[in-house]
């Protein structure tokens, strides 16, 4: 424990402004979890979907389970804070939320990587569905994963 009060105080409100800084970038991510998710549970219902061949709805199935995971992983630590409060070990559970955040991030970009095959290949083909789908997955890389290393490393 701190000796002094005003030290404590100080840590308590970057503790606070740290935790307000998490659940506003769940609040930024959660919306195109839930845009995708959309997309894809009316997809089926669509009257092409039934023409696609086999291995484009297992590619569908896969962009669906990991939407679907991406906004269970985002959303748990809001529905965990509520039911968990007041919070006794908040250092604790921003540590688990992080890392639930984080693994949320990570099924989105697989879906959305996966969506943009599936998107591109059924407008203009497989090989040009396969480099969006790169394309995609480097742009996401680059922003969401290395750019903040990089930025960790110079800062």
């Amino acid at each position: 424990m701190s000796e002094r009060p005003e030290e404590d105080s100080q840590s308590d409100e970057r503790d606070d402004g740290d935790f307000s800084d998490m659940l506003s970038e769940m609040r930024i991510l959660l919306p195109g979890a839930q845009m995708l998710s959309a997309f894809l549970i009316i997809l089926p219902f669509n009257s092409g979907f039934a023409q696609i061949v086999h291995m484009e709805k297992l590619l569908f199935l896969a962009t669906f389970f990991l939407s679907l995971t991406s906004l269970v992983l985002l959303s748990a630590p809001a529905i965990q804070h509520r039911l968990l409060r007041p919070l006794k070990d908040r250092a604790r559970f921003k540590r688990i939320a992080t890392r639930q955040i984080v693994a949320g991030a990570f099924a989105l970009a697989i879906a959305l990587v996966l969506g943009t095959d599936l998107v591109i290949s059924e407008v203009f083909g497989a090989t040009v569905g396969l480099i969006a789908a790169a394309l995609m997955a480097l742009l996401i890389l680059c922003a969401w994963w290395l750019m903040p290393a990089y930025l960790r490393r110079s800062l």
